[in-house]
């Protein structure tokens, strides 16, 4: 069987963790090949799966992705994760519903175009000293800024172009993730496979290593694990998932609070652990069998 694993041109030969699918999947029996989402001359027709894996430049094209994904939707492309689970990904409003459905998120604002309401305004109503402004389509902290009294004025322009464009969330800065780190979560299939934790550089806020953030496998305390599993729960079935969030203190006791559910290109971290790209060949073998079968 032949699966494209979807990628950018800028990882044409997929990322060294995605690399580490190949052979597992060729073991199953998959023959698996990188493929760059927006080359037009690919033959996506000729395959009978295709796994969405880095394709890390979608926010910067996010019409011309979304039609991709209708387009293969529309031919009957065996795709994961499914159309309708990226289409509402795609955009980080996505949080408000799991917000709603009482899943702990980060505290945050969404500032809609309407809105005449300065930067420093929402921060000093919101009574946060520190917040983050992010587009809500995004990726990899593209456009993210670590605000405050001091510089929220100067920072109001991409308030506002942010506000008119992609829209715009502002969330509470939580100053435990410099000391603590964050946690992301990985789920194949549904079932929790590995963790780990993530801690920026020094005097960073930020946790991608393409700003000098560091990432350790590590063993998710009970309550983190439990409050991941209720998101990932809270959706329809994927093949995979990666939930990242940090641990805040409530009321004297630790609270999981989930800054993204990333259901569309995250790092999976295959390489922090020995078995993981077994785990997520196995996934991807059931999900395609599962869909071939009425």
């Amino acid at each position: 069987m032949r699966i494209a694993l979807a990628t950018s041109k800028d990882w044409p030969d997929l990322t060294p963790d995605d690399q580490t699918l190949l052979r597992p999947l060729a073991d199953r029996g998959f023959k698996a090949e990188p493929a760059v989402w927006s080359d037009p001359d690919y033959p996506w027709q000729d395959c009978d799966a295709i796994l969405i894996r880095s394709c890390w430049d979608y926010h910067l094209h996010s019409e011309e992705f979304l039609r991709w994904i209708e387009s293969l939707e529309a031919t009957g492309r065996n795709l994961w994760n499914p159309p309708a689970v990226i289409r509402w990904n795609a955009d980080k409003s996505y949080l408000r519903s799991l917000d709603n459905r009482g899943i702990p998120i980060v505290p945050t604002l969404w500032c809609e175009p309407a809105e005449t309401r300065t930067l420093i305004a929402a921060l000093r109503d919101a009574g946060w000293d520190k917040a983050v402004v992010k587009p809500r389509i995004s990726a990899t902290a593209h456009r993210t800024q670590l605000v405050d009294a001091k510089n929220a004025e100067s920072e109001q322009a991409l308030f506002e172009e942010l506000m008119a464009g992609p829209g715009v969330m502002v969330q509470k800065f939580m100053d435990n993730i410099v000391a603590d780190g964050e946690w992301s979560l990985m789920f194949f299939g549904g079932q929790f496979s590995h963790a780990v934790l993530k801690t920026p550089k020094p005097g960073d806020f930020r946790v991608q290593s393409d700003f000098g953030g560091r990432s350790l496998a590590a063993d998710p305390p009970a309550p983190v694990l439990e409050c991941a599993t209720w998101a990932v729960q809270a959706v329809p079935p994927t093949l995979y998932a990666r939930v990242d969030g940090i641990v805040d203190r409530v009321d004297s006791q630790d609270q999981f609070r989930i800054m993204e559910l990333e259901l569309i290109e995250p790092a999976l971290f295959l390489t922090s652990h020995p078995t993981a790209a077994d785990r997520f060949a196995d996934a991807i073998v059931a999900a395609v069998a599962g869909s071939r079968n009425p």
